[in-house]
């Protein structure tokens, strides 16, 4: 990597990699791999925006790069125009079941990002330029002065016309409704009934009695039609500019989790009804993806495939096998990173340590080599080597360095009191070391 990165990228790339969690931003100067699984990815951006839908379930082992394959693809579609809408499921947020579903909905809404505001919070940003991009395109077909009577005419004429394309999906009337609600509120400057429409779109209204007193509302948002307003906002968010919207679930063991039986079925219910919804075409510029462990996925007492409906759907075909695998399915499993794209990601991690502390320390091929040996010496790491343990393993190494200049790296490497970090899952002890690795 040629350009340095800016200290303040580079901290919070050191300090997400240490604490074991995917940074948000900064993440094309550690990208490695993964190529032919993002480019699959990035095809359905471009079907999102073209007016398609998608639907994807990432599929790896904890620390296989799950989460930062998601975050990669998150970051390119706010670059493309797309509105992002991400959360992690979560013992207290689920598809459906006594408002968990409501509640993964709410965290969605909190998210919401674009381009220019990428850390959740969007949703009053969305509006004002759906707002002022009508405005605009009624000044410049009209000639009228902004604020006119007639202007004000003409921009609530167009509303309307987007109102009443939306009334014809579920919940279209009263999404629309609000909708208008809001812009009324903006023309007027009243906050207090800008914010009532702000607090429905969010979910956070409990009974029909108090959304009807805030709005003149009959619908409030629940458990039964969150995803419904999801593919209303996918709709809007064309109207107002965008490219399409992108949602993004992350954890989704925890609905493996589920100990009641029925609530279990009841979420892969759920999700099975998004999934035929979207790819039978009822659902125009949306995208999904759910991350999730194979575990999650295939068992088969508590995993997706425990449902028969989505395990007919989502289970790979007779041809597919190890070495040919088919990035086009509903399922892209990942598998480690190679001993070369491990090393190019040490390389990386070391770059943007010495970028950060500005430091002339240069870590030799010599200590990549016996720092990745030491990892590859591991107990089940053949088949389990982890590259968040790896990464933290090696920000570690980086920061006992840089704080003792008068130690020999592999001094440090070699002391037995440096403890790398304990692998998750894997106890399998290896035959070989990795002394024959070669660049």
């Amino acid at each position: 990597m040629s350009d340095k990165v800016p200290k303040r990228l580079a901290n919070t790339i050191m300090s997400a990699l240490k604490a074991g969690v995917t940074p948000r931003v900064g993440l094309e100067y550690i990208a490695v791999g993964r190529r032919n699984e993002i480019s699959s990815l990035l095809h359905d951006v471009d079907i999102i925006m073209d007016g398609g839908g998608s639907f994807r379930f990432i599929v790896g082992e904890y620390g296989s790069g799950k989460s930062f394959l998601m975050q990669i693809i998150r970051n390119y579609s706010m670059d493309k125009g797309l509105v992002v809408m991400d959360a992690d499921l979560s013992p207290e947020r689920r598809l459906s079941g006594s408002g968990k579903g409501l509640a993964t909905y709410k965290e969605l809404v909190k998210n919401m990002s674009v381009k220019t505001k990428p850390d959740g919070g969007a949703l009053p940003l969305i509006l004002e330029k759906w707002i002022s991009s009508i405005q605009a395109e009624v000044a410049a077909e009209t000639g009228l002065d902004v604020g006119s009577k007639l202007f004000d005419m003409g921009v609530h004429k167009k509303i309307m016309l987007i109102a009443s394309e939306m009334e014809s999906l579920v919940n279209g009337f009263d999404f629309a409704k609000v909708i208008l609600a809001y812009y009324e509120a903006y023309l007027a400057g009243n906050d207090q009934r800008m914010s009532a429409a702000l607090r429905w779109f969010r979910g956070e209204y409990t009974t029909k009695t108090e959304a009807k007193n805030a709005l003149n509302i009959n619908l409030i948002i629940k458990d039964d039609n969150w995803y419904d307003v999801i593919k209303l906002f996918s709709l809007f968010m064309y109207k107002a500019g965008y490219t399409g919207l992108l949602v993004c679930l992350d954890e989704l063991v925890n609905v493996m989790k589920i100990p009641n039986a029925v609530s279990r079925q009841n979420n892969y219910e759920k999700m099975l009804a998004m999934y035929n919804d979207i790819l039978q075409g009822k659902a125009a510029r949306l995208g999904v993806i759910m991350g999730g462990t194979p575990q999650a996925v295939e068992d088969p007492h508590k995993g997706v495939f425990s449902y028969e409906a989505l395990r007919s759907r989502l289970a790979e075909g007779r041809f597919a096998k190890e070495g040919l695998k088919d990035l086009l399915a509903p399922i892209i499993r990942l598998t480690a990173l190679s001993q070369e794209e491990l090393y190019v990601l040490m390389e990386k991690l070391a770059k943007i340590h010495s970028d950060l502390y500005g430091s002339e320390m240069t870590i030799s091929h010599e200590t990549l080599l016996l720092f990745l040996s030491k990892e590859y010496q591991r107990a089940g790491a053949t088949t389990r080597l982890n590259v968040r343990e790896v990464t933290r393993d090696f920000i570690e190494f980086l920061n006992i360095a840089e704080q003792n200049p008068d130690k020999e790296h592999g001094e440090i490497l070699e002391d037995p009191e440096f403890s790398y970090a304990k692998p998750i899952v894997g106890d399998e002890e290896i035959d070989e070391p990795f002394a024959e690795f070669e660049v």
